[in-house]
């Protein structure tokens, strides 16, 4: 007889979203379009769910179809149908979106199911049960019981694409960055720096007191913009690059797929050539050459492994503050946080997820 994983109630959920989707006489409703909806029907239909219809808010509504379906207003989804299930295909962090969103959860049964943004595969019941070990290792390492609760809650609705499940673990962004006491004197590697907000950021929390930045932004348009947003610090004190960091200095292909869904490839070939273009790749000890570094951040769509493969002698030398995304690949959530313990067990780890709908802003704070 097969044993029985040993896992905690509150991470199985009684029923999937996958499992709900496929068994429910309700109409299911796609309330989005795009990469999002792309990757969730590819889902639904391997498991043969098949939609009813899409609805977008009422000022995207325009006319639009999407899968050959005409994408409609929830007005109109609500003459068509007198109950139904929506299912969330975008993400988003603005206030007034999901305020939208918590109003249609009062009326209707409503799921964010959980894809990667980068790579394949699923967080569900079987990669808990495969990852059993990883996980209790990684709850018996982190540093309080927020982190604890948060890691439980994520991993919950990751199986149950249940919205409730992951707002019930929200904290401020503000009040996680106080986990990392920032000072005046920092040495800032912004890994996937974008158009510079992140370094804004920061500037806004030192008060524009700091030692040394270092921004690193693969995109040729998004490097742009960060050099004309930031053009008025001295290039004593900005080391702004347009390259990819990995964990070694070599060269990849680089798919600019618009915001969230660009990526590398270390398999340079003439097919893969032709759908993106090659780019510098360094490794971050690389970068800073030998010297410290006090705080790095790593948001690299899906590169942090490697990334923090390349800060190895880095993280071992001077100790930074780190924050890294945990959002991208399947396996972040637990491979990322057990990869840094296993690079310097000294780093006390606190895993919070800000407010995101789906779970795309869950960082790790390593102080």
């Amino acid at each position: 007889m097969e044993e029985t994983p040993i896992v905690p109630e509150r991470h199985r959920p009684v029923v999937d979203v996958w499992t709900r989707l496929s068994e429910t006489k309700k109409p299911i409703i796609m309330y989005g379009m795009g990469d999002g909806a792309e990757k969730i029907l590819a889902v639904m239909d391997g498991l043969g769910i098949k939609p009813a219809d899409f609805m977008a808010s009422d000022e995207f509504v325009r006319g639009h179809s999407f899968k050959g379906y005409r994408v409609k207003k929830l007005s109109e989804i609500e003459e068509l149908y007198d109950d139904f299930i929506v299912v969330i295909c975008f993400g988003s962090a603005l206030p007034d979106v999901l305020e939208k969103i918590e109003h249609i959860r009062e009326k209707y049964e409503t799921y964010a199911p959980d894809v990667p943004v980068i790579g394949e595969g699923l967080f569900d019941g079987d990669y808990i049960s495969d990852h059993e070990f990883e996980i209790m290792t990684l709850n018996s390492i982190l540093a309080d019981r927020e982190s604890k609760d948060c890691l439980d809650a994520i991993m919950r609705y990751r199986i149950s694409g249940d919205i409730g499940d992951l707002r019930s673990c929200e904290t401020p962004k503000g009040d996680a960055l106080e986990l990392l006491n920032i000072g005046k004197n920092e040495t800032y590697v912004d890994l996937g720096a974008y158009s510079g907000d992140t370094v804004e950021e920061f500037l806004n929390l030192t008060g524009k007191r700091f030692n040394k930045i270092y921004a690193v932004e693969p995109d040729r348009r998004n490097y742009s913009k960060l050099r004309r947003r930031l053009y008025y610090i001295s290039g004593a004190l900005l080391d702004a690059r347009n390259i990819a960091v990995w964990s070694s200095d070599t060269k990849l292909m680089f798919y600019n797929k618009s915001g969230r869904n660009s990526s590398f490839t270390d398999n340079i070939s003439e097919e893969t050539k032709g759908r993106g273009y090659e780019t510098e790749a360094r490794s971050v000890d690389s970068i800073l050459g030998g010297k410290p570094a006090t705080l790095i951040k790593y948001d690299v769509e899906g590169s942090e492994k490697e990334a923090l493969h390349g800060t190895e002698q880095t993280i071992k030398t001077y100790k930074p503050k780190l924050i890294v995304s945990l959002y991208h690949r399947v396996g972040d959530l637990i491979e990322l946080p057990l990869l840094v313990h296993e690079l310097n067990p000294e780093y006390k780890l606190y895993i919070r997820h800000h407010p995101y709908v789906p779970a795309w802003d869950t960082n790790l704070y390593c102080i």
